[in-house]
C-alpha cells in the first residue's frame, strides 16, 4: 500500500461517541428499572413500611370455672385431725411397728415399751388377788360354821339345856366370822383395784393409734428412751406423727379487704403444685373468727367435696372461689384463645398468628364460648402467639412489632 493511500484513512469519531452514549443511556434505564422493580418488591413485602405495633394474646389451656372465679388465694393442705403419738410413762422403746406411710386403724399396736417391772408387779398383785379369795373362802367357812353354832346354841338355850354363857360365846364367835368375811370382800376389792392400777400401768407401755391415720413422721427407734416431756438428753417425746387423711382441709388466708366475698358453703375449685393436671371440687367449711393483724387476712378453711389418695399433708394449694357450682362438663380444661383475636369473613373464623415479627393469617375452627374466651378445636397450638385485636392495617404477611404490656 502506498503513502498516499493510508493518509486517506480516517477514524470516524462522532460515529463512535455516538453509540457509547446511547450503550451508557441503555444501561442507565435498565438500571433505574431494575431499581424501581426492586423498590416495588421490598414495598411489596413490607421492607420499606413501617412495621404495625400491635397488641398480642396467647392460646392457652383453661378450665372454664376460671370465668367465674370471684377471687384466688393460696395456702396449704392441713390435717385437721393429727396427733404426736407419745406414751404417758418413761421407758425404752422395744417394739416399733410401723413407719412413715403405713396406714393404722384405731386401737393399733404402734410401739410398746421395755415393761418386765410392770409384768412382775402385775403378776404380784393376781398374787395378791387370788390369797385375798382363798382367805375369803376360809372365813366364809369359818362363818358357815359359826352361824350354825349360834343357831343351835339359841335353840338348847331356850329350851334350857345349856348355860346363858354358852350362847354368848356362840354368838360372839359368829360376829367375830362375820367380821373377817366382810374384812376379806374389802381386801378382795383393794386387791383387785391394785391389779386394775397395775394393768393400767403395764397398758401405758403400750402405745396405740388414738384414731384411724396414716404415719407422717417415725421420730423414734427402738432402743431410744421415751419420755412424757422429753426433757431428758437424747430422749424422744413422741414416737410418731399420725394424721387423719379425711380430715384433710385447705388453709388460706385472705385478705380483710375482700373477706366479704367469701361465704360459708361457697363453692370452691382447689389446685395442687403438686398435682398441676387435677382440679378438685371443694366448699368453705369455715371462715376462722379472727384476723391476723401481722398479714391483715383471716384463715379461711376449705374443705375437699371428693377424697384423693394423692392429696397429702402440707402441699401447697391455690384455691379459686366460685360465684356458683362447677358443672360436670366444665370440669375438663380447654384450649381457648380471646374472642377479640378472632376475624370473621364469610362464615370463616381466622386468626393472625404472628411469627418472626409477621402476622399471618390462620384459619382456625372454634367451639362454645366460655366468658371473654373461645373454644379452639383446631388451627393453632397452646402457647402460639397471635395479635390480639386485629384492625384493617393487618394483612396476611404484614410486618408487626409486639407492644410489652
Amino acid at each position: 500500500m502506498s503513502g498516499d493511500d493510508i493518509s486517506k484513512l480516517r477514524i470516524k469519531k462522532t460515529e463512535t461517541v455516538a453509540e457509547s452514549g446511547k450503550k451508557k443511556k441503555i444501561i442507565v434505564v435498565m438500571i433505574v428499572i431494575l431499581l424501581l422493580a426492586a423498590t416495588g418488591i421490598f414495598y411489596k413485602k413490607g421492607f420499606l413500611t413501617p412495621p404495625v405495633e400491635v397488641r398480642v394474646s396467647k392460646v392457652i389451656n383453661i378450665y372454664p370455672s376460671q370465668t367465674y372465679t370471684l377471687l384466688n388465694a393460696s395456702g396449704y393442705v392441713v390435717a385437721q385431725r393429727k396427733a404426736a403419738v407419745a406414751s404417758k410413762i418413761t421407758g425404752r422403746l422395744v417394739y416399733l411397728g410401723v413407719e412413715e406411710g403405713n396406714r393404722v386403724k384405731k386401737g393399733q399396736v404402734i410401739a410398746r415399751l421395755e415393761n418386765d417391772d410392770a409384768v412382775a408387779a402385775r403378776n404380784r398383785a393376781m398374787a395378791n388377788v387370788n390369797a385375798a379369795r382363798s382367805a375369803l373362802d376360809q372365813a366364809m367357812a369359818e362363818f358357815d360354821d359359826a352361824a350354825l353354832n349360834f343357831d343351835r346354841m339359841l335353840k338348847l338355850s331356850a329350851r334350857g339345856s345349856v348355860a346363858r354363857s354358852e350362847n354368848d360365846i356362840a354368838e360372839a364367835r359368829w360376829k367375830r366370822a362375820k367380821a373377817t368375811v366382810s374384812s376379806q370382800e374389802s381386801l378382795i376389792k383393794a386387791s383387785e383395784a391394785a391389779l386394775r392400777e397395775i394393768e393400767v400401768m403395764l397398758e401405758y407401755a403400750t402405745i396405740r393409734a388414738p384414731f384411724d391415720a396414716v404415719v407422717l413422721t417415725k421420730n423414734a427407734d427402738i432402743g431410744d428412751i421415751i419420755t412424757p416431756l422429753g426433757a431428758a438428753t437424747n430422749a424422744k417425746a413422741a414416737v410418731v406423727d399420725i394424721a387423719d387423711m379425711e380430715s384433710l382441709q385447705v388453709e388460706v388466708d385472705v385478705s380483710e379487704s375482700n373477706i366479704g366475698i367469701v361465704k360459708n358453703g361457697q363453692p370452691c375449685e382447689i389446685q395442687l403444685d403438686a398435682l398441676q393436671d387435677s382440679r378438685f371440687r371443694g366448699k368453705v367449711h369455715m371462715i376462722v373468727p379472727t384476723a391476723d393483724r401481722t398479714k391483715a387476712s383471716v384463715m379461711v378453711k376449705i374443705a375437699f367435696t371428693d377424697k384423693d389418695p394423692r392429696i397429702l399433708p402440707e402441699m401447697s394449694a391455690k384455691v379459686a372461689f366460685l360465684s356458683r357450682e362447677v358443672l360436670p362438663e366444665e370440669e375438663k380444661s380447654i384450649t381457648a384463645i380471646p374472642a377479640d383475636a378472632i376475624i370473621s369473613v364469610e362464615g370463616k373464623e381466622s386468626v393472625f398468628l404472628v411469627k418472626e415479627d409477621r402476622a399471618y393469617k390462620t384459619e382456625i375452627k372454634t367451639g362454645g364460648r366460655v366468658g371473654n374466651m373461645v373454644e379452639l378445636l383446631s388451627g393453632a397450638g397452646i402457647g402460639e402467639i397471635m395479635v390480639a385485636k386485629p384492625t384493617g392495617k393487618i394483612k396476611n404477611g404484614t410486618k408487626v412489632k409486639v407492644l410489652e404490656d
